[in-house]
């Protein structure tokens, strides 16, 4: 600026000086968006390019490709990354999940991806972001969504859609990514808090496990006349009676960890405002850094970003002597009043249930439990053996695609029958399909005492990889008879939909084992439930007059375990009044109304288990089909959340994609869970080094003969977000005409001072 003012004459200097000041923040402003503009849309222009179609030899690193045309040529599979963000208010959590959806090639594509969420998360919001465009999703009846989004693909328009495949597992839709484009879906649920003794926890599930979809078998018969009663059987495909008639959308592709870098980079945070001073506060799977920001606050943050490869568990405890035993927590929602209460029942001394017990272990040793999965499994068992007393009888049930039962019916837990339990655990290796449903019926299946009252229980230990889980639910309500089902989560990504909803059915409980460290101090924990009083004859009554309260009737609760109560008030008064039998001892507590603490979110947890109530209604045989489609519709519309008969749908009202350019489908890739064994799950068949194809979920036949993957921190290959590129010819026009303004006023600033002197 200095150089500019030496070249100017020297009687106009100071007055030249005034109007350049003047005139310069324009100049400057203008120069500043032209740069900024050339540089968007330069780059804006170069990720419409994107790289063309490929051959698996021009490949530099491993990716999912699929077929594009005949001639062997590919597309990359769309990237993906994520961000979650969690906000812990006492008894509940709300999470924004960012997916970030990156189209590297140069086709306009619909990237399709499926995605786990907590099973009892209450999905009730959808962004869709691209470039400074916002759109926010509709809640719609599924199919009525379904045609919004199909119309709007069709169209050329951008879409977002979001439906649920089971209560823990979700599809995004993303309909006509540009070449080049990012694409931002942001989706919100809220969840409560769990509670176990003193420790509050927190999952968040971050692969979808592959599962096993068993198919029926049906065959038509062809007689030809003249062939002396020979003929030919043919196989069918089966519809009506196909346990997973949704087997496609819940068969995501699969990446093999040998071969390829994992994908879908994670970022995470947790605002943790617990309501009480804090003690410990851990992260069992992922490496956290922990900022304290209060007695009670914590800002939680994994180190990252890491591969979405198994699930994030937090948990927490109170500081010593802050420990609360009831919490009762209020919401007021479009003029109702709904209500969340918290009791946990005082652990007395009657230290045991002294009754025998006989108990049935089953043990998974599918193709999926493969690696880390089995010997967790087997530890836990063998731990499980151990705990046994004289007076118990067991038997031992393993299971893949074939069954067998050790004993021909419970025995004595005797040193004999111990051991060679012990000696077929041990020799146990994972292969073949998960056919679940004939091992809990034979675990069912009870012959009766020999005259002592005894108390009848399944451990079921399992990764839950499964897609037929309503079969599954329908055998424990037909079969459970006096006995109560535990059911036993095992791996870094265990299907916790099947696990709570089984043992919701069994009248037990669900346990989570996710690495080798736990198996102990959690089989503990377990067996401190099965030989602990039970909680029974619960019930909860309202002073105030009737509350639409969930669950309908109270489940039975093992040792450390609250009674959680979530109800829709007439009003915020009078009491609530809670009680039952620990033991042989009755129990009672009165909560008053009136002092419960405000809450958030406490309408959308309380919408959420009265639709999980209906469907167990149904699953139980008390209400019918139609009955309970009628009540699901009815919340989730009212309330706004996803269930299996609604969807949330967004739609950018301009058409973007060019008539007459075709559309790809093409799914986001998976990691598989870490500690799973690839060849285990899909079988032995190695796919080509450079890439694999989207792979169908297969019953694995044999067990691998390569060794599992190492459980290792790897590389994550991250998600490079270039700008959207909608507009890159306006915006670099845009620029040279600021920077054509910004010139001319200058020059008239110069002219108007030159006139002047």
């Amino acid at each position: 600026m200095r150089s500019m003012t030496r070249e100017q004459p020297a009687g106009l200097g100071p007055a030249f000086r005034s109007r350049f000041w003047h005139a310069a923040p324009l100049l400057l402003l203008s120069l500043l968006l032209a740069v900024l503009t050339l540089a968007v849309g330069g780059r804006a222009a170069r990720a419409e390019t994107g790289p063309a179609l490929v051959t698996p030899g021009e490949m530099q690193s491993g990716a999912l490709l699929f077929r594009a045309n005949e001639k062997g040529r590919y597309v990359e599979a769309p990237r993906l990354g994520t961000d979650v963000d969690l906000t812990v208010s006492g008894p509940t959590a709300r999470a924004h999940v960012t997916q970030v959806f990156q189209n590297p090639t140069d086709q306009w594509v619909e990237a399709v991806y499926v995605y786990p969420l907590p099973e009892d998360g209450a999905v009730d919001t959808l962004r869709m972001v691209m470039g400074d465009r916002v759109i926010t999703g509709d809640i719609a009846a599924r199919e009525e969504a379904r045609r919004t989004y199909e119309a709007a693909k069709q169209a050329g328009r951008t879409a977002g859609l979001v439906e649920e495949e089971r209560p823990n597992l979700f599809t995004t839709s993303v309909a006509n990514v540009g070449p080049g484009e990012t694409v931002l879906i942001q989706i919100e649920y809220q969840e409560s808090v769990h509670q176990s003794g003193d420790r509050f926890s927190l999952r968040v599930p971050l692969v979808a496990a592959p599962r096993y979809s068993p198919a029926p078998v049906r065959q038509s018969v062809d007689f030809q006349p003249g062939q002396g009663g020979w003929g030919q059987t043919t196989t069918d495909p089966v519809r009506d009676t196909d346990p997973v008639p949704d087997r496609d959308r819940i068969t995501p592709p699969v990446q093999d960890p040998r071969r390829n870098a994992p994908v879908n980079p994670v970022t995470l945070k947790v605002r943790l405002q617990a309501g009480f001073p804090l003690g410990e506060v851990v992260s069992a799977n992922h490496a956290i850094d922990i900022e304290a920001q209060g007695p009670d606050s914590r800002v939680v943050t994994m180190k990252g970003p890491v591969p979405a490869n198994r699930d994030f568990e937090l948990s927490w405890t109170p500081a010593a002597g802050a420990a609360p035993s009831v919490g009762l927590f209020r919401e007021k929602v479009a003029g109702e009043d709904y209500l969340l209460a918290f009791v946990t029942p005082p652990a007395l001394r009657q230290a045991e249930d002294k009754r025998p017990r006989d108990v049935v272990f089953v043990i998974d040793n599918s193709g999926s439990m493969g690696g880390a999965s089995m010997d967790q499994a087997k530890s836990s068992l063998l731990y499980a053996l151990g705990r046994l007393s004289p007076a118990d009888r067991f038997n031992v049930v393993r299971f893949d695609d074939t069954l067998d039962v050790l004993f021909p019916d419970v025995v004595p837990a005797d040193s004999e029958h111990l051991g060679r339990a012990r000696s077929f655990v041990s020799g146990l290796e994972a292969t073949g399909g998960t056919e679940m449903v004939p091992a809990m019926k034979a675990a069912l299946s009870d012959r009766g005492t020999d005259g002592t009252p005894r108390l009848r229980q399944v451990v079921f230990l399992t990764d839950g990889a499964i897609g037929n889980e309503q079969q599954l639910f329908d055998t424990i309500a037909g079969m459970r008879g006096r006995s109560r089902v535990f059911m036993v989560g095992i791996g870094s990504a265990p299907n916790t939909f099947l696990m709570s909803r089984a043992a919701e059915l069994g009248r037990g409980t669900f346990t989570q084992i996710g690495a080798p460290d736990q198996v102990e101090e959690r089989m503990r924990g377990l067996f401190e439930k099965l030989e602990s009083p039970v909680v029974t004859n619960l019930s909860a009554s309202f002073s105030a007059g009737a509350a639409d309260a969930t669950p309908e009737t109270l489940p039975d609760l093992y040792r450390g375990e609250p009674v959680v109560l979530a109800a829709k008030l007439a009003s915020l008064s009078g009491t609530i009044e809670v009680k039952g039998m620990i033991g042989d001892q009755p129990w009672v507590v009165t909560l008053p109304v009136a002092q419960a603490a405000k809450g958030e979110g406490l309408s959308k947890l309380w919408a959420r288990r009265r639709i999980a109530d209906a469907e167990v209604a149904q699953t139980l045989g008390q209400i019918g089909p139609e009955q309970a489609d009628q009540r699901i519709l009815a919340l989730a519309l009212q309330h706004h959340l996803v269930t299996r008969l609604t969807s949330l749908v967004a739609v950018d009202r301009t058409p973007r994609r060019p008539e007459g350019v075709p559309l790809t489908r093409n799914d986001i890739p998976l990691n598989l869970p870490a500690g799973w064994d690839f060849d285990g799950v899909f079988g032995t068949a190695k796919p080509k080094p450079e890439f694999r194809e989207a792979a169908l979920l297969l019953p694995a036949a044999a067990r691998a003969d390569a060794p599992a993957a190492a459980d290792k921190p790897m590389p994550v290959e991250e998600v490079v977000l270039p700008q959207t590129a909608t507009d890159a010819e306006l915006r670099i026009l845009g620029g040279a005409l600021l920077l054509l303004a910004g010139l001319g006023v200058f020059a008239f600033s110069r002219r108007m001072v030159g006139g002047r002197s």
